[in-house]
């Protein structure tokens, strides 16, 4: 059987022999050199195209010194709100040319190995769209001039950051909840040090007490579907006369587990009690859930993410910034109204 003839890969060398011209000809007719002229250009680029030259990416980094090349720090599969941030980063970083490779996915601090493949892999910078960085971690990315920019969370040392105002959002819902005739709360937390769930919490109890309501409960949701779970059936569990008559929970995620242990336990929401989240995922919005949230500028975060990392890849001396967007509540079902 017959196979068929693999052509060679075209290189700068091999186009500058089809053209008959040196490859430094070749490469800077390619980059649009005016030295160039314009009817050389014009073929060369007719040759590649044919040839399907695509430029060597090693060869670009020895070059300029840079990569192209981005590192990325997910947060957990479990929560689907970074399943979203991650496809947003993709789709803008594509129109800008831009390539991420993921470092890290998951809970828990970014450790020092994982900053140190930035410096391997020779990326020009790297975006955090959850966990913390270590003080030794930030010092590697300072001391290398590897730019940090993080998306979702508040600045740390040596970083940039671009984050909703988390604050803001819990004091709107905790204004919602007392509007609707709501004083009796329970919040489920994420339980661990994110800088996200503490403002988010802050904001609601402040405005929620300051508005005549009482916080009766607080639950450890660990920042997953499992862990609202839990939390609902320990309010399922309640006397009446004890429970409280809304939920605050701190992501969708959480809010999704606590509406269905609640349900389960044979309690209606909103009739019986009201469930609140934030993030407000697709998930969260679905008919069987419908649940009240804040929504975070998830669109605007990554372009302003984007935008920081790649001024500071430009002039590295650049100051660090902190920038804070605002969301809005979006009122579902999950809630009464009064």
């Amino acid at each position: 059987m017959d196979h068929p003839t693999r052509r060679a890969r075209a290189t700068i060398l091999t186009l500058s022999r089809s053209a008959g011209v040196s490859p430094s000809t070749v490469s800077r007719a390619l980059k649009g050199d005016p030295r160039i002229s314009k009817s050389m250009r014009a073929r060369i680029a007719e040759l590649a195209s044919d040839a399907g030259y695509m430029p060597n990416a090693l060869a670009r980094t020895l070059s300029s010194g840079r990569s192209g090349l981005l590192g990325l720090v997910l947060g957990p599969r479990s929560n689907p709100f970074y399943a979203m941030l991650l496809e947003e980063v993709v789709a803008q970083s594509a129109e800008r040319g831009l390539r991420f490779l993921i470092l890290h996915a998951g809970p828990g601090p970014i450790e020092d190995r994982t900053t140190e493949a930035l410096l391997q892999y020779q990326m020009d910078g790297c975006l955090i769209t959850s966990a913390d960085m270590s003080s030794r971690a930030a010092e590697i990315c300072a001391a290398n001039g590897v730019p940090v920019v993080m998306i979702n969370r508040v600045p740390r040392l040596h970083a940039s950051a671009v984050s909703c105002d988390n604050a803001e959002g819990g004091a709107r819902m905790a204004e919602h909840l007392l509007q609707g005739g709501h004083r009796r709360a329970a919040i489920i937390h994420t339980g661990g040090a994110s800088s996200n769930g503490i403002d988010r919490e802050r904001g609601f109890s402040e405005v929620f007490q300051a508005g005549g309501g009482a916080i009766t409960s607080r639950f450890d949701g660990r920042s997953v579907y499992e862990g609202g779970h839990a939390a609902g059936r320990d309010i399922a569990a309640m006397a009446p006369e004890m429970r409280p008559d809304c939920v605050f929970a701190v992501s969708d995620i959480i809010a999704m587990g606590t509406m269905d242990a609640l349900r389960e336990a044979g309690l209606a929401v909103p009739r019986d009690i009201s469930v609140s989240g934030f993030d407000s995922i697709p998930e969260a919005a679905r008919a069987a859930y419908d649940i009240t949230s804040f929504e975070q500028p998830l669109v605007a975060m990554v372009r302003r993410g984007l935008d920081l990392l790649a001024a500071r890849i430009l002039e590295p001396g650049l100051p660090d910034e902190a920038v804070t967007l605002r969301g809005h509540l979006i009122v579902r079902g999950s809630t009464r109204r009064g």
